[in-house]
């Protein structure tokens, strides 16, 4: 990686018109009381909006004028659209004894650009790939959005109340899976090239030098943002203390609270558990006519009481074995299968979860019989 230069925030417009040439831009937009990711140009950015988070609960609030990226990740994050809540996997026709399976429709829009993703979410955006491209046959609804994407980074400087990054060691720095990284400075932006596709947007941009100042300024900020954590995880106690506490009691009380609505698995930026069905046509059944549809996928939760039915029984039929499994695949099943952790610790599962349910409070539960 190296430092290509420093960008006016007067002129981050340009940063986005050249994406805009061959990408779409995906970033964060203000919308509905909460910063989402959604299809952007320059003023959609929600700059100096800032974001006030606690378990079961998000507000925006008025920032700093001068700061573009004070607010926290917010529900959504790339898993929207490189995995969508839905998705056509193939489509089929049957005529009499004959049926024909026809592969999803090419995807003919530009590929995307994710800008100001955090690092928390680049840690995520890792695991997916692992996931759905580094097994014996590449999922192939997954490689056709994932190919041509472009990925730029924002080192976080202001973490939010429910942000546990740091010590899952996720953040709040950038340091490798991105095109560009971006700092924000007092008038203007650091950036840094991390591939040749990022280094050859840069060469179109009006960018200033960077020296020393810039540089210090840069360090100093992500140290100061790392003095600002207010929640932490053991994490360097784990997966074994997971495994230790598999029969612990307190999942019991865990169970009570909880609302089993899964809006934990729809936040997080690494689940990935989904169902598949077929929707088809039906109405030329009856006249003995050719019938077509799609095999459709859509995203399920762990959380869901149909989720472990199979067909001898349901093997996680209570509520509490249900969060025991969700929250030991973030924090140990994950990283014995795949080799990265499964919670990148960007606190969404607590902000977003109505019983205000805090992972980290109930990890440290989990250490006290």
């Amino acid at each position: 990686m190296a430092i290509k230069g420093t960008l006016k925030k007067s002129r981050l417009e340009n940063l986005l018109a050249v994406l805009n040439k061959s990408h779409r831009v995906i970033g964060p937009k203000a919308e509905d009381g909460a910063v989402v990711m959604a299809e952007i140009g320059y003023k959609d950015i929600p700059s100096g909006v800032r974001d006030l988070q606690w378990p079961g609960g998000c507000r925006l609030l008025p920032g700093k004028d001068s700061q573009v990226f004070s607010f926290s990740p917010g529900p959504d994050s790339f898993k929207r659209f490189l995995h969508p809540p839905v998705s056509e996997l193939f489509a089929f026709k049957r005529n009499g004894a004959k049926i024909d399976f026809l592969p999803a429709p090419k995807i003919s829009e530009r590929p995307m650009a994710f800008f100001a993703v955090r690092p928390c979410d680049l840690s995520a955006l890792k695991l997916y790939d692992k996931i759905f491209l580094g097994g014996p046959v590449a999922d192939q609804a997954y490689e056709s959005l994932r190919r041509g994407s472009l990925v730029v980074a924002l080192n976080c400087l202001y973490p939010g109340n429910n942000c546990f990054c740091l010590s899952m060691g996720t953040g709040p720095e950038a340091r490798d899976g991105f095109d560009i990284q971006m700092t924000e400075l007092e008038d203007s932006f650091l950036l840094e090239d991390g591939s040749a596709k990022g280094a050859e947007i840069l060469e179109q941009l009006p960018l200033g030098q960077a020296g020393a100042d810039e540089i210090s300024a840069k360090r100093q900020r992500i140290e100061s943002c790392k003095a600002a954590f207010k929640k932490s995880i053991a994490a360097q106690e784990l997966p074994g203390m997971i495994y230790a506490n598999l029969d612990h009691p307190h999942w019991e009380d865990i169970a009570r609270r909880d609302l089993e609505c899964g809006n934990c698995t729809q936040v997080c930026p690494t689940c990935f558990c989904n169902t598949s069905y077929d929707y088809a046509a039906l109405g030329g059944i009856a006249a003995g006519g050719a019938v077509s549809g799609k095999r459709l996928r859509k995203w399920d939760s762990c959380f869901s009481r149909s989720f472990a039915r199979v067909h001898s029984g349901n093997f996680r039929f209570s509520r509490k074995a249900r969060y025991r499994h969700w929250m030991a695949h973030k924090l140990a099943y994950t990283q014995a299968q795949f080799g990265l952790p499964g919670c990148v610790g960007c606190g969404r599962c607590i902000t977003w979860c109505p019983a205000g349910i805090d992972i980290t409070a109930e990890l440290e539960a989990l250490r006290h019989v």
